[in-house]
């Protein structure tokens, strides 16, 4: 009997990593080949042993005839991913003596193998090498995510584009070098601009409110008036990323494995989802319990069009999420919790055909089918959002392209929103929209005449209490856009004008 290998791998709960050992042992006393994985594999990992026995075929090596058992510990934790593949391989590898088990168990190991030996793509490669960097190990990964692990700043890694290029570099005939260093993305330029909008003051405005102070929007209005357009857009006027915001979006693309190998996401997400998605792919899940639509917009927008056409139970999930700025995915033997502080933006048609309003194109069965439209939206979901505008027809006077009115550029609107965060940030540590309790009291404090305006339209307008403080963090925002120290009337009279009893003349009811 041999003695057992042990090697490193890792498998991911939300955005923690969890190291599994990877043992293989070779037993004696059978006449023929066996080939067994243990240790609550799912299927992509069972088949892992037919991709190793072409690969060995592959190599001129086959398997002795004896009990070939591979075991992932810890047992009770269920494994996934076809990331499995290499560390198996180099553990049989190693039992057979072809590689040095001494030296790979310094490593952690992912990867995919092809039938030819090949090293593919795995997803997690960047959250594995921060993961082994603190821990005093090397990564060894597929070359084409070297890039991603160098993500991290560790220093002790191999990337290989096949089997054979690793045994060689473990035995000494080839050195397989470092990866090349990740790019960043320029995000000084963008390839669109808020001054290609023509029109919509009033909406460009509520975008910049929402950009500086973190606030969730919807916008109603016919079709073609431009809410897609607008809402593309407010990535352009937000602030740039911090490093640390850097390294958490590119995790959570990396787990999701739609991180690019040699590029951070070095941008504001920008995610639009069609309203057929499900709830699946919008919060998260599935046997490996991957991130969803919600934790791919962490720290940008998740943009909902045609907001009524969206699944009713699928809508719903975005309430806890909004409130907490997490997401947890909860399966039979894994609970995984993914970040989820995104700016949700929200666009709606105020019926079916989406003329109301409009007496010469709306059909006859306005008003009630707007009503119906309408009420597919839940009123706990609308209570969260903070900003509700009517984003009318652009005049076609607007559209013409003599007009000479200049139009502010996104890098203008920028600046602004800059300088409000970095106030907010300043006082209290974080955007307005994040406010709550005694912090927001602190924040946005309000003269006895102001509370009693305030309460005076809460009244008249049913607002509940987390609509009244919504409207507390709005004012506070529209105060930091013009450099206020304190709430003044007129913020206050603006922010309850993104909150009117009927929000606008497309009768949508708070």
């Amino acid at each position: 009997m041999h003695n057992m290998i042990s090697l490193n791998s890792i498998i991911f709960n939300g955005m923690d990593a969890t190291r599994i050992d990877v043992q293989v042992q070779l037993s004696s006393g059978l006449s023929r080949p066996e080939f067994n994985i243990i240790g609550l594999a799912d299927r992509a990992v069972k088949e892992s042993a037919e991709r190793i026995r072409n690969v060995l075929s592959a190599l001129n090596l086959s398997l002795p005839p004896k009990r070939l058992t591979v075991n992932l510990s810890p047992a009770d934790v269920e494994k996934s991913g076809s990331h499995f593949d290499l560390p198996i391989l180099c553990g049989i590898l190693c039992a057979m003596g072809v590689l040095p088990d001494t030296q790979l168990s310094q490593y952690v190991i992912l990867g995919e193998v092809g039938l030819d030996g090949a090293i593919v793509k795995a997803g997690g490669v960047l959250p594995a090498s921060v993961w082994a960097a603190s821990n005093n190990l090397g990564i060894i990964c597929p070359a084409s995510t070297g890039g991603e692990a160098l993500m991290s700043g560790h220093k002790n890694i191999i990337a290989a584009a096949h089997v054979l290029d690793l045994i060689n570099h473990f035995k000494g005939t080839q050195i397989i070098p470092m990866p090349s260093a990740p790019t960043v993305a320029d995000t000084t330029t963008h390839k669109i601009d808020m001054a290609d909008v023509h029109g919509q003051a009033a909406a460009k405005r509520a975008l910049e409110i929402a950009a500086a102070g973190g606030h969730a929007m919807l916008m109603v209005g016919p079709p073609g008036s431009g809410k897609t357009m607008l809402a593309s857009r407010l990535p352009t006027i937000m602030p740039e990323l911090t490093a640390n915001e850097i390294l958490e979006s590119s995790i959570i693309y990396s787990i999701a494995g739609q991180l690019n190998g040699q590029s951070l996401i070095a941008t504001r997400p920008f995610r639009s989802v069609h309203h057929t998605s499900s709830a699946v792919s919008l919060a998260g899940g599935g046997a490996d319990a991957r991130p969803g639509e919600i934790s791919l917009a962490h720290n940008g927008v998740l943009f909902l069009d045609e907001l009524p056409e969206f699944n009713r139970t699928t809508l719903e999930i975005l309430r806890q999420p909004m409130e907490s700025g997490t997401i947890m995915i909860s399966r039979a033997r894994r609970n995984a919790t993914y970040p989820a502080r995104f700016q949700l933006i929200a666009a709606m048609n105020p019926c079916p055909c989406g003329h109301l309003g409009n007496a010469a194109m709306s059909c006859s069965r306005a008003p009630r089918c707007a009503e119906a439209y309408q009420n597919k939206i839940s009123g706990p979901l609308l209570d969260r959002i903070d900003l509700h505008v009517d984003v009318d027809a652009v005049n076609p006077w607007e559209m013409n392209n003599n007009d000479t009115t200049p139009r502010e550029t996104s890098a203008e609107i920028r600046a602004r929103v800059v300088a409000a965060r970095e106030q907010q940030l300043a006082r209290q540590g974080c955007v307005n929209a994040h406010l709550d309790g005694p912090d927001l009291d602190a924040a946005a404090p309000l003269t006895p005449e102001l509370t009693s305006f305030l309460n005076m339209a809460a009244e008249k307008m049913n607002m509940s209490a987390r609509g009244y403080n919504r409207i507390r963090r709005i004012a506070r925002t529209i105060a930091d856009l013009r450099g206020g120290e304190n709430i003044e009337m007129d913020d206050l009279t603006e922010a309850l004008s993104y909150r009117p009893i009927n929000r606008g003349k497309y009768g949508v009811k708070l």
